[in-house]
């Protein structure tokens, strides 16, 4: 991340992050498949973790709920690396490839919340309405969490989005 900061990501080689972090190249591609992934080493977790929250909602749970839980879940995990969260942000943003990444990682993880409200009974077109409005409401949440002063904590902005969200679709 500092090198990143400092030389900008096309700048910088898997060459110098290894020799920053006291690595081999040969030990920095046992990894990450390139210096991008540096950015997204988290995603399968993270995709583990909201699948098996959206499983384990229960049975009552709405699927835009189930999938609201899922996200705070993942928030809270966030929560705990903000200033990571926006270093990495800094950087995806100066540069259109990561931009690019961060969009098809985002689709993924609505790919895998609609597959995991399917695997509860939720039918097409609610899966996938539900999914993919749960990753709006992430993104407009994680951009306002990374922007603020105020240092709410990103599940309750999710929380917050959300109800917009519900606010907006009710006419209201």
């Amino acid at each position: 991340m500092q090198l990143y900061g400092e030389r900008g990501f096309d700048e910088t080689t898997v060459a110098e992050i290894a020799a920053r972090a006291g690595l081999t190249e040969r030990t920095f591609f046992r990894h990450f498949a390139d210096k991008r992934e540096v950015l997204f080493w988290g995603a399968g977790a993270l995709q583990e973790l909201v699948v098996s929250t959206v499983a384990n909602a229960p049975d009552s749970a709405a699927p835009i709920d189930a999938v609201a839980a899922a996200l705070e879940a993942a928030g809270a995990l966030l929560q705990e690396r903000r200033e990571f969260a926006r270093q990495r942000q800094t950087i995806i943003a100066a540069n259109p490839e990561l931009q690019e990444r961060e969009l098809i990682k985002l689709a993924s993880l609505a790919s895998v919340m609609t597959d995991a409200l399917r695997q509860r009974g939720v039918g097409d077109p609610a899966a996938s309405l539900a999914a993919e409005a749960g990753i709006a409401v992430f993104r407009v949440a994680f951009e306002r969490w990374i922007n603020e002063t105020s240092g709410r904590e990103l599940p309750q902005l999710i929380r917050e989005s959300l109800d917009e969200l519900k606010a907006v679709t009710a006419g209201r």
